[in-house]
């Protein structure tokens, strides 16, 4: 394998300055776009024709400079082509260049960044990142509480989901060779277990809808989830602007999921267009908050009759459910849930199963 060869070079602009320049050969992968390039502008410039001693001077000087640079550019293809990271490469903050990985991922990127900023108290460089770090962090997950509710203990799901995309970052850094060793060939991740997806049937929905609530902001947006199946994320963020109406009739809603960042047009039905309220401009459920969906959410279940344990996650669960004990079939009830896959959208089916075999005991020819 030949090495590889930086060279400076000049080249003369239409203003008369001469511009500095690295020539690559071979052409090196810009770590940004991922193309490859044989050339680097270094915005150095050079006066043409240079009069006096002082221009002489200040041209040499930015030559010296330019020349630094391509020293250090020859050094860092060398070290990455025989597995080496540079030691300005391992002095670099990787808190900092995780933070440039959040513009173009969802949230539970920048949840993922919290933790781990916490875990290695603000402070860690590239070197740093090693197997025993990195082991010490799935560790701390399975560990923590909650960030957003103290004292809570995280969950296992939730723990798995953010392990999972540190991975992926890990990924990114060792194929962007700021990490020359591949540190997930050495990690596991997180088992994601089975947790009970409570629910209301329909006659319990039904039985919430006809109960007054105090808060009349909460029981709308909770039926429209119900009828939905948005997220409560979803429905805070929702604006008049994202609902349309079909060209052949009917409503939509256009928006993009906070949580999969996931652009989709999902169809509404007249009923909860009509939770929706007078059209107006800005957000639908006017006066919404996370805090009413707490005690003021289960006082209203309460003076319901529902004894289960019902957060507002779980109308998003009756909404499956109930899609599928109405025989829609399961693709679309995951493209209505904006899964990404349909194997998430598969666990509603383990609860349609258990309704299925409830309803098989239910008729016995023994005498009681």
């Amino acid at each position: 394998m030949s090495a590889p060869k930086v060279t400076l070079r000049k080249r003369l602009l239409p203003s008369g300055k001469v511009t500095l320049y690295l020539d690559f050969y071979p052409a090196v992968r810009n770590p940004k776009t991922l193309k490859l390039s044989r050339r680097e502008y270094l915005g150095i410039y050079l006066i043409k024709s240079p009069r006096t001693i002082q221009d002489r001077e200040e041209n040499a000087k930015k030559l010296r400079i330019a020349e630094g640079i391509r020293s250090q550019r020859e050094i860092s293809i060398l070290n990455e082509q025989y597995g080496f990271v540079d030691k300005a490469t391992a002095k670099m903050d990787f808190l900092k260049w995780y933070r440039t990985q959040l513009e173009n991922n969802n949230k539970n990127w920048a949840f993922a960044y919290n933790y781990f900023y916490e875990y290695v108290n603000g402070q860690c460089t590239m070197a740093d990142i090693t197997i025993e770090l990195c082991k010490g962090f799935r560790q701390y997950l399975l560990d923590a509480t909650m960030l957003t509710h103290e004292g809570k203990k995280l969950s296992q799901n939730s723990a798995s989901g953010y392990y999972s995309t540190f991975r992926a970052l890990l990924n990114i850094a060792y194929r962007d060779h700021l990490i020359n060793e591949n540190v997930n060939e050495y990690l596991e991740s997180i088992p994601d277990v089975e947790t009970r997806r409570e629910y209301l049937t329909l006659e319990e929905l039904q039985r919430l809808a006809d109960t007054p609530c105090k808060i009349p902001v909460l029981k709308a947006a909770s039926l429209f989830s119900c009828l939905t199946g948005l997220r409560i994320s979803d429905i805070l963020a929702l604006r008049w602007e994202n609902i349309e109406s079909y060209p052949d009739g009917g409503a939509c809603l256009r928006l993009k999921t906070e949580k999969t960042d996931t652009e989709t047009t999902l169809p509404i039905s007249a009923e909860a267009l009509e939770l929706c309220g007078r059209r107006t401009k800005g957000t639908v459920f006017k006066g919404l908050t996370r805090q009413m969906t707490q005690h003021h959410m289960q006082v209203w279940l309460k003076d319901a009759g529902i004894t289960k344990h019902i957060t507002f996650h779980c109308f998003r669960h009756t909404n499956a459910t109930l899609l599928l004990d109405q025989g829609t079939d399961i693709y679309t009830v995951s493209k209505m849930l904006t899964h990404r896959n349909v194997s998430t959208t598969q666990i509603y089916t383990e609860v349609m199963d258990q309704k299925k075999r409830k309803a098989a005991e239910s008729i016995t020819i023994r005498r009681k």
